[in-house]
């Protein structure tokens, strides 16, 4: 049997699910039983059946997924899987700055740590952080973490002056912005479209900007067009399947690697092989002590709630 044929196997006989992300190599989306962004894999995670839940993505998502799933076991194929975003914001320096900013509404984007979550008011993430800011009083006063270009863009968008956490993602700063306009002269019939946590020089060259599932629900709407594609460059396989015709460029990186594209070597630290060790040894587990899974629930179910 390949490799393959052994996951599924293994899947049947332990009943078990496998989610994941849009960044991940082409091969396990391929062999993903749900393939999304940070929403749909929240939503996916709360609604399963499924006993384990082998979660191909990154930490802070698999987080989430043991937070809704407490008897479930997660596990994730390589613990090394982090997020520069969700590092940005270490818990203990997080609260000191809730404290000292008292009486806010404290958001935090989904990419962040269970403990820092779980001094949060509510979560959002890319799809419903619009929705999520929208809900709130106007007369509120918001703390919003840790993205600050998201956090950019949705001051931009709704008007609201919050106070923002200074961290970033390393994939969505790495784009540049000569060599995107470069590109867009050799190909100026090409529309750009971005990800929100991008810097605002890289959001002003767009035609829409949204999250990776907004992205792709954008070009399948607009598949006689074509695209230059301003996120993780791992979107690009789900995209290209949803639009076979349509052609698709990457943005540009600052720095040449193997593809002159913006990757999350976080992202890619995860193979089709450590996804059949982690599904047969059912390790490494994913575990959240009962303390801070329980705060982390409430803004999770919040989220959630509003994003019916």
């Amino acid at each position: 049997m390949n490799l393959i044929d052994k996951i599924n196997r293994l899947k049947k006989e332990k009943n078990a699910i496998i989610l994941a992300h849009y960044y991940q190599d082409s091969e396990i989306q391929d062999i993903a039983d749900y393939v999304g962004d940070s929403l749909g894999l929240s939503q996916k995670a709360a609604e399963t059946d499924a006993d384990i839940i082998v979660f191909a993505g990154v930490h802070f998502m698999a987080e989430t997924a043991k937070i809704l799933n407490p008897t479930k076991t997660v596990v994730l194929p390589d613990l090394e899987a982090g997020c520069s975003l969700a590092e940005s914001c270490p818990p203990k320096e997080f609260k000191t700055f809730i404290n000292k900013h008292p009486n806010h509404t404290v958001v935090t984007y989904v990419n962040c740590s269970a403990e820092v979550k779980a001094l949060t008011d509510i979560v959002c993430t890319s799809s419903n952080a619009l929705k999520i800011i929208e809900s709130i009083p106007k007369e509120t006063p918001i703390i919003f973490a840790p993205d600050r270009n998201l956090g950019k863009y949705l001051i931009k968008e709704t008007g609201r002056d919050m106070l923002l956490w200074d961290g970033s993602c390393i994939v969505h700063e790495a784009f540049s912005i000569d060599k995107l306009i470069e590109l867009h002269k050799q190909y100026p019939d090409y529309k750009i479209i971005a990800h929100p946590e991008s810097e605002e020089h890289i959001l002003k060259t767009a035609t829409y900007i949204g999250s990776t599932a907004g992205m792709i629900n954008y070009v399948k709407k607009h598949s006689d067009q074509k695209f230059i594609v301003a996120t993780e460059a791992g979107i690009l396989h789900k995209m290209q399947q949803e639009v076979p015709n349509t052609e698709l460029i990457p943005a540009p990186a600052k720095e040449d690697n193997t593809c002159a594209c913006s990757e999350c070597a976080y992202m890619k630290v995860n193979t089709l092989q450590k996804l059949y060790d982690c599904l047969l040894n059912e390790h490494p587990q994913i575990n959240v002590s009962e303390n801070i899974r329980t705060k982390a629930l409430a803004p999770i179910e919040r989220m959630l709630e509003l994003s019916k």
